[in-house]
């Protein structure tokens, strides 16, 4: 059951708050509840009931699930029913204002305390309050101001291990931590120390199957990683993916990408740089295309202009780095590019989040992976136990994959649109392996393989192909086939250097193209 517009009344003595009364509404409705968010509520607040006035809780739901919704809830019936303040945490400035007006529309009288905010005098005239967690640290430590009375901290976006530092100062208060991915930032910081208890909510999954959350239709290109270096924090550093991610190569697979699955789509894209999303930006822009650049370093007033802008327009694309992770609600954006690599699963569904976002005409919406993403964590809608990442993180980021095992895994899959370039040829495929196992069981020499593999392609071309020149133009097309048999092979060999690839590379499309003349050679 879907209850598309209710309003919750609760009538409760401050040790029972479980009970409650749903009252349907015609008029004068300000905001909405679920079936599956009132089922979470109760969960929480019979959780509540039985532990101690100082326990520590965390709450999963995903992006999209209306968490914001839920703990707005939660302080509205948590100061009626017990008469005690709550205190909302936040990360960020646009979290902090966007946390107040979901707290307003609930009727929770809140005063958002920034850093024009020196002390409070009047502290008695609001129950609840919303901080960034550096400013209320700073007023806190420096004895600016004394919250009283404070009986819930709840706590947005609850893996960042910013939050730990406010902890002293409100135990013997109840903490409620909010997250979409229970698993800290931090992985020497593990969330089951600070909280003890996880309620998990309504799946990914669940929520596609509701209409509450779009579909993802995924899509992947394959990206050796060898070259990206892990930093302190256990992701790969900028500097080693502006390197791989700037570079020409990996700009016109980005730029090829975007044309083969989601041109004309409103498209926003993920980088790891500054240097990488301006590179981007020039790309795109080069080839005719709609296309804004924002990170960190864009002032307030230009960040509005952008986003504006990029919500207006419809075909728009977006070149980002980290700031539209979390705090950025674009509807209408159609497909997410994630120009980069990750080790991080929180980011990993942040990043996929902001296309998730369901409209009475999206339902669904498109992931590009440039960064063999999905082949680490899994598809975005896919089960996963939160429970034993709780519990067990050190396990869980052990067994993460490594870049190495992603690419053996991966098969190159010939576009539709290539494919029909080649209508006059029966079989396009060539499987390196099977043929190294055939050449290896007959005594040959291992580059046997390569050179039956050229003699395929170069039969490929010339078959569809008038003349030496169209035939060597479509063997530039298969550049991206010619890696992937070249990978094959050099696993098969056990040769995978980097340097070595990229010379059987050159030496293969250099006698592709010798072959071509060859064979036109031959038929004259």
């Amino acid at each position: 059951m879907q209850i598309d517009a209710v309003t919750i009344s609760w009538r409760a003595a401050p040790r029972n708050l479980t009970y409650c009364l749903l009252e349907l509404r015609t008029e004068n409705i300000e905001k909405t509840l679920y079936d599956y968010q009132v089922e979470d509520l109760n969960a929480i607040f019979s959780y509540l009931e039985e532990a101690p006035d100082n326990v520590n809780l965390l709450y999963q739901l995903p992006t999209g699930g209306g968490k914001t919704v839920v703990f707005s809830e939660i302080a509205r019936r948590y100061i009626q029913s017990t008469k005690k303040k709550v205190v909302v945490l936040t990360h960020r400035i646009e979290l902090s204002s966007q946390t107040s007006r979901m707290l307003s529309g609930f009727s929770v009288k809140n005063m958002i305390i920034n850093s024009d905010v020196k002390e409070l005098q009047d502290q008695d005239d609001h129950m609840c309050f919303v901080a960034m967690v550096e400013t209320l640290n700073n007023r806190l430590q420096d004895g600016m101001i004394a919250l009283k009375n404070v009986g819930l901290v709840i706590i947005d976006e609850a893996h960042y291990n910013s939050f730990r530092k406010l902890f002293k100062y409100f135990e013997k208060s109840i903490i409620l931590g909010v997250t979409a991915t229970p698993l800290s930032s931090n992985i020497k910081l593990p969330m089951k120390d600070n909280y003890k208890k996880l309620i998990v909510g309504e799946s990914i999954e669940s929520l596609i199957k509701k209409k509450f959350l779009a579909k993802a239709n995924m899509y992947s290109y394959d990206v050796s990683l060898r070259s990206l270096k892990l930093g302190i924090s256990g992701d790969y550093t900028v500097k080693s993916s502006d390197e791989l991610y700037g570079n020409y190569n990996m700009l016109t697979k980005l730029l090829g990408a975007y044309e083969e699955i989601a041109k004309g789509t409103k498209t926003l894209i993920f980088n790891n740089g500054i240097s990488t999303s301006k590179y981007v930006y020039e790309t795109f822009k080069k080839a005719g295309y709609k296309i804004r650049h924002l990170d960190n370093k864009n002032t307030a007033s230009e960040r509005r202009e952008i986003l504006d802008w990029f919500a207006d327009t419809p075909d728009a694309i977006l070149s980002s780095v980290s700031i539209l992770t979390t705090g950025f609600d674009e509807p209408t954006v159609e497909t997410i590019i994630l120009n980069r690599a990750t080790r991080s699963l929180t980011l990993y569904f942040q990043m996929i989040g902001r296309g998730s976002r369901i409209l009475p005409d999206k339902d669904e919406f498109t992931v590009v992976d440039m960064g063999n993403n999905v082949a680490r964590f899994g598809r975005w809608d896919a089960p996963i136990d939160w429970q034993e990442i709780f519990h067990f993180p050190d396990f869980y980021l052990e067994n993460i994959k490594n870049d190495e095992d992603i690419e053996r895994e991966f098969v190159y899959e010939m576009p539709q649109e290539l494919r029909d370039k080649f209508k006059n040829s029966e079989d396009l495929d060539f499987d390196v392996k099977e043929e190294y196992k055939r050449i290896f069981a007959q005594g040959l020499r291992s580059k046997t393989v390569l050179e039956r593999s050229i003699e395929q392609h170069a039969r490929i071309c010339v078959e569809n192909s008038k003349d030496v020149f169209e035939a060597r133009q479509l063997a530039k097309q298969l550049k991206e086939d010619i890696a992937f048999r070249v990978k094959q092979y050099s696993y098969c060999i056990m040769n995978n250097t980097k340097n070595y690839k990229e010379w059987l590379e050159e030496d293969y499309e250099r006698k592709l193209r010798l072959s071509i003349s060859q064979k036109f050679a031959a038929r004259m």
